[in-house]
């Protein structure tokens, strides 16, 4: 019975972490920065809105720390 326990609460821990995995993005043109079209690779969904929604500096393209930032809050989701 312990080891069914344990087994369980391992199965639970690794699948809460996988919920809480977040989505790989890839800049492919190495500019440092994301733009709209790499993020669609792992967002087919996103939308000009909320592309400028995480565009907080609004200069046209996302940064690492913009990504995060809408990754954490959740304004990016898959």
């Amino acid at each position: 019975m312990k080891h069914a326990v344990l087994t369980l609460g391992t199965v639970v821990a690794l699948t809460a972490g996988m919920a809480f995995a977040q989505t790989e993005v890839e800049d492919t043109d190495g500019n440092g920065t994301y733009s709209m079209e790499e993020l669609m690779v792992a967002y087919p969904d996103l939308t000009e809105d909320v592309y400028g929604e995480v565009d907080t500096d609004g200069d046209g393209e996302v940064s690492m720390d913009e990504l995060t930032a809408a990754q954490e809050a959740e304004i990016l989701v898959n």
